[in-house]
């Protein structure tokens, strides 16, 4: 037995709060080997939770599999950079858990945490999936060894959400996103799908840039005690070039979030709605109606659904109770606007949102929201 070990760990809420369940994987560090499987349902609990139950899980494993160095591999980037001690743990939901994680860490000699794509994280993703599939139908996943998963009777789910006492119930201060679709590219004036393909703003887009920045000015909340915002886009060069005019009108500066990237639209790249009907009929129209489709060689709904659910917890527990500027895509907004709403998929379908427009929602930290602004765009008046 390997006494150098790799922890994979996952964990996924459906509704954030809502059923969740994790899965973690320890592994040969020199072969590959996997050598132990955790998965289990966890009832009613949010996307972190279920990450930092999915990391305990592992290293609990490792620990009884008489490891001595382990490393932790997740796709949380919250759990990692909080686990390392870069970030501080301010939900208090979430420090008994880090507490937990860090007293099994006594266990080892030494323990390292990489932050890693989530597509290399597919077989921890995979056992969480499992077990908050298991967990719907009635029957919840425990431990996988050499003699197989074992099953049992899955205690009924309740929902700790209390009913509102008022206009929303919501409690707490609140984390504002100003969200702003970046303005017009090439590829946006001829309607065609551009995801990941890096185009810059057209003249256009770069004047609609400008105007959106404007509004931004003076705007309550950008500005606390001498402190701008915190102004965070999506990678890509029109995004940032949207950002960048936002900093340049406030006197801000621009950080990046993967999370906040476009829709992979994989073969479709490049294509307009007609071309990718026309080339793969059925797949686009089975596409349209279920989210859970992606583009061939691309990313399903559902899974911009969870990139940017992880996305959105990762900037609330670095900025939490603060206004932040958030410059996306059409899709991301539209998924951030649709956690604000609790609606389902069918919602990407029906909302337009035009290019630099304004939408704004607000999560509170005991799981209420609010969406008070969608696709304004009177700054371009």
């Amino acid at each position: 037995m390997s006494s150098h070990v790799i922890v994979e760990a996952d964990g996924g809420s459906r509704g954030n709060p809502g059923p969740a369940g994790y899965g973690a994987v320890v592994k040969d560090a020199a072969t590959g080997e996997v050598l132990a499987e955790r998965q289990a349902g966890l009832g009613i609990a949010t996307n972190n939770v279920a990450e930092y139950s999915g990391l305990i899980a592992g290293l609990r494993a490792a620990a009884e599999l008489g490891a001595s160095t382990v490393d932790v591999r997740m796709d949380s980037k919250l759990a990692v950079e909080q686990m390392s001690g870069r970030w501080k743990i301010k939900h208090p939901v979430l420090k008994p858990l880090a507490t937990e994680a860090h007293e099994v860490e006594q266990s080892f000699d030494r323990v390292s945490y990489e932050w890693i794509p989530r597509a290399q994280n597919s077989h921890a993703d995979m056992l969480a999936n499992q077990a908050m599939d298991s967990q719907a139908s009635g029957l919840a996943p425990l431990t996988k060894s050499a003699g197989g998963t074992t099953f049992e009777e899955a205690a009924p789910v309740k929902s700790d959400r209390t009913s509102p006492v008022s206009w929303t119930g919501a409690k707490g201060t609140p984390t504002k996103l100003l969200l702003l679709r970046h303005g017009q590219t090439a590829m946006s004036v001829e309607r065609r799908y551009s995801g990941r393909t890096d185009v810059p703003l057209t003249e256009l887009g770069a004047r609609q840039a400008a105007a959106a920045a404007q509004r931004f000015v003076g705007m309550d909340g950008i500005v606390v005690d001498g402190e701008v915002a915190p102004i965070i886009a999506s990678p890509l060069t029109r995004t940032m070039q949207t950002a960048q005019a936002v900093a340049d009108a406030v006197g801000g500066r621009v950080e990046t979030h993967p999370g906040l990237l476009e829709t992979d639209f994989g073969e479709w790249e490049g294509l307009t709605f007609t071309e990718a009907s026309q080339r793969d009929p059925e797949l686009h129209r089975k596409w349209l109606s279920d989210s859970s489709m992606p583009a061939p060689g691309g990313e399903s709904f559902d899974a911009v659904h969870r990139r940017v659910g992880k996305a959105r917890d990762e900037l609330i527990a670095k900025y939490g109770g603060r206004t932040l500027v958030i410059v996306s895509h059409v899709t991301p907004i539209k998924t951030l606007l649709r956690m604000g709403l609790d609606a389902g998929p069918s919602l990407l379908f029906r909302l337009h949102l035009d290019l630099a427009s304004l939408s704004i929602v607000e999560f509170y930290p005991d799981g209420n929201a609010s969406v008070r602004l969608v696709n304004d765009i009177s700054h371009l008046a």
